[in-house]
């Protein structure tokens, strides 16, 4: 038995993630996949969701930054993933789905709600067509729409002003049972449209992006020195490649993950962003020739 069944066993929790980029319907299909799987709560955008009902956390549609909303999401706030964490376990959820951006994302969501890692994770274009895929982006790029998979009246109960509009979605199974068809089922979806998406996304320049990489690895080790650096971006986030120098004697092995652990989560904690991957390259190991002259 391995460690991720051994890890489900005893805390008698499985855990799923539905993972796609920002706005390609993560939300407004997440339903339906936990009505599919039998999973029965959700964690979407900082909420734990559990029979159309908010049972905890704080929803990051409620941010008047993308930043903070990112924060929220990823439950940076100790007190929010502590919350959320012990109602999970006093629930005594045995499915969970979370919803994020990328595989990395979720696995982080999971390690800081101390649950298991995800056992199964769906990307959005095996569950939506293509159609469905550009129809979430538009609504979410043009009209500023994002959908919390909870029925009108807990957000309006919970979150009335950033609450825009209802709908409903109709789900039936054309499957038998004792030779009648199954009912049909209506599941409630809100739209809400948050400050942040009124004023547009936030996002960090390469150049700050670079000063703030070069502080951490000066900060970790002053006699670190970085020969390159570039920056990739998409959706899911930042990937970040550095080039740098060692000083010959430098106990290499663990130190250089330390490192890359040290970057993200620093630029993730202070500005918000994701950091997808960060990449190091060891170009030279310096002072050798000073020793060999010796």
């Amino acid at each position: 038995m391995d460690l991720l069944n051994i890890f489900n066993k005893f805390s008698g929790l499985t855990v799923m993630a539905l993972v796609g980029e920002s706005g390609t319907g993560k939300s407004f299909k997440s339903k339906l996949l936990a009505q599919k799987y039998n999973i029965d709560a959700i964690i979407d955008d900082g909420l734990l969701i559990q029979n159309d009902k908010i049972l905890g956390g704080r929803s990051a549609k409620t941010e008047k930054t993308y930043m903070g909303a990112v924060r929220i999401a990823l439950f940076d706030d100790k007190d929010h993933r502590d919350e959320v964490a012990k109602i999970i376990k006093k629930s005594k959820i045995k499915k969970l789905l979370l919803l994020g951006t990328s595989e990395k994302m979720v696995t982080k969501i999971a390690t800081r709600l101390q649950v298991p890692p995800p056992e199964k994770i769906i990307h959005i274009e095996d569950i939506a067509t293509r159609e469905e895929i550009d129809k979430a982006i538009r609504s979410r790029q043009v009209e500023g729409k994002h959908v919390i998979p909870v029925p009108a009246i807990e957000i309006q109960r919970n979150y009335s002003q950033i609450f825009y509009d209802s709908i409903k979605v109709f789900f039936s199974k054309p499957a038998m049972l004792f030779g009648k068809k199954k009912n049909q089922k209506t599941f409630e979806k809100s739209v809400v449209t948050p400050e942040f998406s009124k004023k547009g996304r936030v996002s960090i320049s390469e150049a700050a992006l670079t000063q703030m990489t070069i502080h951490c690895v000066q900060e970790f080790d002053s006699k670190i020195r970085i020969k390159k650096f570039s920056i990739k971006t998409n959706n899911r986030g930042y990937r970040l490649v550095i080039t740098i120098d060692v000083p010959f004697g430098k106990q290499l092995t663990g130190e250089i993950y330390k490192l890359q652990s040290y970057i993200v989560d620093n630029i993730e904690k202070y500005t918000g962003i994701l950091i997808e991957e960060v990449s190091i390259v060891i170009d030279k190991i310096t002072g050798v020739d000073k020793i060999i002259k010796d």
